[in-house]
């Protein structure tokens, strides 16, 4: 179905078009070109961070952090349970356990309960950043230093958010904050992490390039296209957040006071504007008559068919992904639209 309203899209209104086209001019499309390590720079620099290793997803960004800190067969990683799947995923690629923790009323990982999952086979703590709110991140990083163990943040929806655990994997598929289609970056102060991003993403190669080949590694490689687009993108990311900081400002008046409607705790940086409603997916409906796309929460990890648990029915992720959904969020998005999207919000709920 073509929504008039879609749930998200790119904003394409900067060097975009002429940094690709150089590329392209250039004749440096694949890895190699210089783009990359110039996003790679802008983007760390952006955040504080000394290290970017730019990769093909934001689902590679996280199996190369694990990879890089020695994450295999054996070991467990905690993860949320309220989170997209690819967390998860990124922890099973390499071999690991992928721990479950159950969300808190801000939807991030309930930090009083990650004690109780650590066994002396925990290797890292992995926070997602959900729907652009920061995790509670000092308790978090005290447990780390506590036990021993290393923190990676899944940031795939908090482009804005400054990294604090040991590395930092960010998205920039196209309905992120900032995106290059496909692709995404780690960051990291440790320049022997980065170093070992950076060789396992590109397929483990020795410096001689002599097709000897010593660990298991990817073709996990950011393109010259891709890296053109992020880093116009890295240069607005400003703009961009003062526009969406401005569509949760809009959506919270317009929407506030709806009986039907919960309102979800803001969000540091907003990637989707998130919400509880009563009569949910005929909401979902009502609103696709009218042209606007909107879509589901997640659902717990232990109620995926790889992970299943029987006790995904008790957990408060699945409180929340019984009635939770975003509508559309993206910095195109004018307040003539989100006024449309709520005037039909209201007239579902009779008001």
């Amino acid at each position: 179905m073509s929504y008039r309203y879609p749930v998200s899209m790119p904003s394409l209104r900067g060097n975009e078009l002429e940094y690709t086209s150089k590329a392209v001019t250039d004749g440096w499309i694949s890895s190699q070109g210089p783009y990359v390590p110039q996003f790679e720079e802008a983007f760390a620099a952006y955040n504080n961070v000394k290290h970017g290793v730019a990769c093909s997803s934001g689902t590679t960004a996280l199996t190369l952090a694990l990879r890089a800190l020695g994450v295999g067969p054996g070991d467990e990683v905690i993860v949320p349970e309220f989170t997209m799947i690819a967390s998860a995923w990124a922890v099973t690629y390499t071999g690991a356990t992928p721990v479950f923790v159950d969300c808190a009323d801000d939807l991030n990982i309930d930090v009083a309960k990650i004690e109780e999952k650590i066994t002396p086979r925990t290797k890292v703590i992995m926070p997602v950043h959900v729907y652009g709110r920061q995790c509670d991140m000092e308790p978090i990083l005290e447990l780390a230093y506590e036990y021993n163990l290393r923190v990676v943040e899944d940031s795939a929806e908090a482009h804005g958010v400054r990294p604090t655990g040991d590395i930092a994997a960010f998205s920039l598929f196209a309905n992120k904050i900032i995106t290059s289609g496909e692709g995404g970056i780690c960051l990291t102060n440790d320049p022997h992490l980065a170093r070992q991003m950076a060789h396992l993403r590109g397929m483990a190669f020795t410096r001689d390039h002599s097709f000897l080949h010593k660990k298991l590694a990817y073709n996990f490689r950011m393109t010259n296209l891709q890296a053109a687009v992020a880093l116009a993108q890295t240069e607005r990311l400003d703009e961009i957040l003062a526009a969406r900081a401005q569509i949760e400002k809009r959506y919270d008046e317009g929407l506030r006071g709806i009986k039907g409607i919960t309102l979800m705790p803001p969000r540091d940086v907003l990637w989707m504007y998130d919400l509880r409603a009563e009569r949910r997916d005929e909401l979902m409906a009502h609103l696709a008559e009218n042209g606007i796309e909107t879509r589901l929460f997640f659902k717990p990890m232990s109620r995926q068919p790889g992970y299943l648990d029987p006790v995904w029915p008790t957990l408060n992720a699945n409180r929340f992904a019984e009635d939770g959904l975003y509508l559309p969020t993206h910095a195109e998005l004018t307040e003539e639209d989100q006024d449309y999207i709520v005037r039909h919000v209201r007239q579902f709920y009779g008001e």
